[in-house]
């Protein structure tokens, strides 16, 4: 796989934690500093570990894995949207969002990395991949556009206000629902 390749492919599994990123750059009032480095680390590590875990699974359980990620995808994704839409809904317009947590960023950078893992099966189809530099690009990829998305999300936040927790649980939401239709569909 040539580098373009493989950038391309890293950008294309980072839009999730890209959008969730901005999601929580519009809902988490405590998305700055230090907490807009660990969500880029946090979505770069999972998308870096699950093509390695991916790889070192292989195509043994290729049929296992594919039955499920995209169901555990919409549920992890639909469990943190409607969390975020039953806070909004019992918020006063000057809460200003909610807090994120580590807990909540490990299950959205498990959510948001499981079509890596399909990816790092595929990978090991190819004799003779290299399974390390690949990760670590997808890693950084994912980990830069995270940051950025977060950046985005704060930026459009401070303008919608409240109505950006509304948004941000429908995002989630829709981003499980994707993920779902195009693996049943697909």
């Amino acid at each position: 796989m040539q580098t373009a390749e493989l950038i391309l492919l890293a950008a294309g599994l980072a839009m999730d934690a890209c959008a969730v990123s901005m999601t929580n750059g519009l809902c988490c009032r405590n998305m700055h500093g230090g907490w807009i480095a660990a969500d880029g680390l946090c979505f770069g590590a999972m998308q870096g570990a699950m093509p390695l875990l991916g790889f070192l699974l292989g195509s043994c359980f290729y049929s296992v894995i594919a039955a499920l990620d995209h169901v555990l995808a919409l549920i992890l994704l639909c469990a943190i949207g409607g969390r975020m839409l039953w806070e909004a809904h019992g918020s006063t317009a000057d809460s200003g969002g909610s807090n994120m947590t580590i807990p909540l960023l490990m299950m959205q950078g498990i959510a948001g990395s499981i079509d890596a893992l399909a990816v790092g099966i595929s990978f090991s189809a190819f004799a003779q991949f290299r399974i390390l530099p690949a990760a670590a690009m997808i890693a950084s990829v994912t980990a830069v556009l995270s940051i950025a998305g977060v950046l985005i999300g704060r930026r459009f936040g401070a303008i919608l206000q409240t109505k950006a927790q509304i948004l941000g649980g429908l995002i989630l939401i829709g981003i499980g629902i994707r993920i779902f239709v195009s693996h049943v569909f697909a």
